[in-house]
C-alpha cells in the first residue's frame, strides 16, 4: 500500500529522521507532538495547560494537513513526565473532543520526553 507523507508549516518541523504524519490508505499515523510553537520554534512551557494546548493545536494542524479533524481520531497516546499533571492535561485535551465520540486512549508516565517537555501526544485517525 502506498504511503503519503503529510507535512505542514503550521506545525513544528520534525526534529529528527521522521515526518509529522504518514497516511496509509485511509489511516493517518501522526508522530508525537510537543509544545513547540511552529512560528517561533520556541517551547511553550508557561504552565501545563498552555503546554498541552500548544500540543493539541499542533496536532490539529497536522490533522488539517491530512484533511481530517479530531472527529477522525480513533486512538490517542499521551506521554507525560509527571502523572500529577494528568487532570490538568486531561481537562485541556478533553476540550478538543466530544465525549460521546472521543477516541480510545492510553496515558503513560515516562522518565523523559524530547527536549524535556512535560507532555507529548500522538494519534491515529481514519477518513
Amino acid at each position: 500500500m502506498k504511503k503519503t507523507i503529510i507535512k505542514t508549516d503550521k506545525a513544528p518541523a520534525p526534529i529528527g529522521p521522521y515526518n509529522q504524519a504518514v497516511l496509509s490508505g485511509t489511516t493517518l499515523y501522526t508522530s508525537g507532538q510537543i509544545a513547540i510553537h511552529p512560528e517561533t520554534g520556541e517551547l511553550v512551557l508557561d504552565n501545563i495547560e498552555e503546554e498541552t494546548k500548544q500540543v493539541m493545536e499542533n496536532m490539529k494542524q497536522v490533522l488539517l494537513a491530512a484533511e481530517m479533524t479530531f472527529e477522525n481520531v480513533i486512538k490517542s497516546s499521551i506521554f507525560i513526565a509527571d502523572m500529577h499533571n494528568f487532570s490538568k492535561i486531561n481537562a485541556v485535551y478533553g476540550t478538543y473532543f466530544n465525549d460521546d465520540t472521543a477516541p480510545a486512549r492510553e496515558t503513560v508516565e515516562v522518565a523523559n520526553l524530547p527536549k524535556f517537555v512535560n507532555v507529548e501526544i500522538s494519534m491515529i485517525a481514519v477518513k
